[in-house]
């Protein structure tokens, strides 16, 4: 079992080096991850996807798949937890954790808020860089979890460096409070002005936006502002509170299509363009669609959590066949969303960024007074302050 687990850490650290993975200006995320490796973190029960539902993979009675999992690729978690027959809590994959830990610039001595504390990972790393003379307070929802990571940390030696502590994430820890940095470590729609409040003027904060991307903000020297740019994409599981968005099927719901309609529009960069993804992330943020490829081109499936939802179908000359329903066009939405991005000049991934204030956030492209900006609206009964 240790050889199986010590080939699987050894090639996951090479590939890592194959993607170029590591940041190349904090060679301290790879001094910890060597020396705290995700086995030590992952617990004894890990979930797989056999293709139609996840399916537990044990440590004691499958150490091979186990180890599999713990180590399954630079961009690939380990789930650790399903609710309601879906992912709830994972070991995030080593190089977005490697990317969120550049972006955060952590320094020795440094005090630290972590939210979202799950196996105690990304915690451990954070306090391999703090040091004896920093310190790590990490707030988890759920009890069981902190209690778990808690006991882990605490095997690590790492136990006098990170506090564990039950809560809600979105209020922040105000009792440990100035902080140095903040990290999220699962994605958010709106930003919790608490988690700005308590850093100091000149501090950072690293978060998911959206499931689909983090950034990296700094605080104001007056601390009434927080501003940043876009780091890196991938998608990251809500907080716990958030209703689970439906699945397309659930949306359509067997309905027939009440518009359709042919486009000429190639509908390809929908598949491979990550600069348009994030756009019309931006643009139209409450729209959800997966794509895939036939013999004939790209398949998207597009939806809104709601009842409109849209199909659309490349055919074998090229054009593609739109059907959707519901009250939305989404066709029509998404259609103008990226037409307005093409004439805005195709304004790419990494010259976005976004302004959080105690009273508005939005994303901005280009230039946070000047560039084109979509306001970020917060859930209904939140308020910052």
């Amino acid at each position: 079992m240790n050889d199986n687990l010590e080939g699987h850490r050894r090639r996951a650290m090479e590939a890592m080096d194959v993607h170029r993975a590591w940041p190349e200006d904090a060679a301290w995320v790879r001094d910890a991850v060597e020396a705290l490796p995700r086995q030590g973190f992952a617990p004894d029960r890990l979930w797989d996807w056999d293709g139609h539902a996840y399916v537990p993979v044990d440590r004691g009675t499958d150490p091979y798949g186990w180890a599999r999992l713990v180590y399954a690729g630079p961009y690939d978690a380990a789930i650790t937890e399903i609710t309601h027959a879906r992912p709830s809590s994972s070991l995030s994959c080593t190089s977005v954790v490697a990317s969120m830990l550049d972006a955060l610039d952590i320094e020795p001595g440094h005090h630290v808020l972590e939210l979202g504390t799950g196996t105690g990972w990304n915690a451990a790393l954070l306090a391999h860089r703090v040091g004896p003379t920093g310190h790590v307070t990490s707030v988890e929802a759920a009890p069981d979890l902190a209690a778990g990571a808690r006991a882990t940390l605490t095997r690590a030696g790492l136990g006098d460096t990170v506090m564990v502590v039950v809560g809600d994430g979105a209020h922040g820890h105000h009792d440990t409070a100035p902080f140095d940095r903040a990290i999220a470590t699962y994605a958010v729609d709106h930003v919790p002005w608490a988690w700005i409040r308590q850093l100091r003027p000149g501090g950072g904060l690293v978060f998911p936006w959206g499931r689909l991307g983090h950034f990296a903000v700094t605080v104001a020297a007056d601390g009434r502002s927080a501003t940043g740019w876009l780091q890196g994409l991938a998608q990251f599981m809500p907080a716990r509170d958030t209703a689970p968005i439906p699945e397309f099927d659930e949306v359509r719901a067997d309905r027939s299509a009440d518009h359709e309609d042919l486009l000429a529009r190639d509908i390809t960069p929908l598949h491979t363009d990550r600069d348009l993804l994030w756009a019309l992330r931006v643009a139209v943020p409450d729209v959800v669609y997966a794509t895939d490829t036939d013999e004939d081109g790209v398949n998207a499936w597009i939806h809104d959590g709601a009842r409109s939802w849209a199909v659309l179908t490349t055919l074998p000359d090229g054009r593609v066949r739109a059907g959707q329903g519901g009250p939305r066009r989404l066709v029509d939405e998404l259609g103008a969303a990226w037409d307005a991005w093409d004439g805005d000049g195709r304004v790419r991934r990494w010259d976005h960024g976004i302004t959080i204030t105690a009273e508005e956030q939005f994303v901005w492209a280009g230039d946070p007074e000047t560039g084109p900006r979509w306001t970020v609206s917060a859930p209904a009964g939140v308020t910052n302050g």
